[in-house]
């Protein structure tokens, strides 16, 4: 059996030190998690990133001495929402996201849009 062949399953859980939505942080997080589960040798067919106990923003209330997001990561995700909106979505993204990735998503198994693709909707013909 060769090592390629060989099967591998694992899961890591990274919890930030406080509720964050910066995308920068969430990033650190998720390759820190992959490189604990990383073992050399394997030919990997796809990974998973789950986000837990996810609220909205002002939900969770936070007591006088827990460390919180800074302002100023606030301020940098508004701008960056702001700038994706602005120019398309990946105008602006972390560099651990590269730019023409070199895998392609398998979509043999895909499920039909009906509801948000035009060009997958039935066509009927009256004669």
């Amino acid at each position: 059996r060769s090592p390629k062949s060989a099967k591998y399953a694992n899961a890591a859980t990274c919890i930030p030190p406080y509720p964050t939505d910066d995308v920068r942080q969430l990033t650190k997080y998720a390759l820190k998690a992959v490189e604990q589960i990383y073992r050399p040798g394997f030919a990997y067919s796809k990974a998973e990133v789950l986000l837990m106990d996810l609220r909205k923003r002002g939900e969770f209330t936070q007591d006088l001495f827990s460390p919180s997001q800074p302002e100023r990561s606030d301020a940098l995700m508004a701008t960056m929402d702001r700038i994706n909106r602005r120019w398309g979505h990946d105008c602006l993204r972390t560099a651990a996201v590269p730019l023409t990735p070199d895998w392609g998503m398998r979509r043999a198994l895909l499920s039909p849009s009906y509801m948000t693709n035009w060009d997958q909707l039935w066509k009927v013909r009256c004669i």
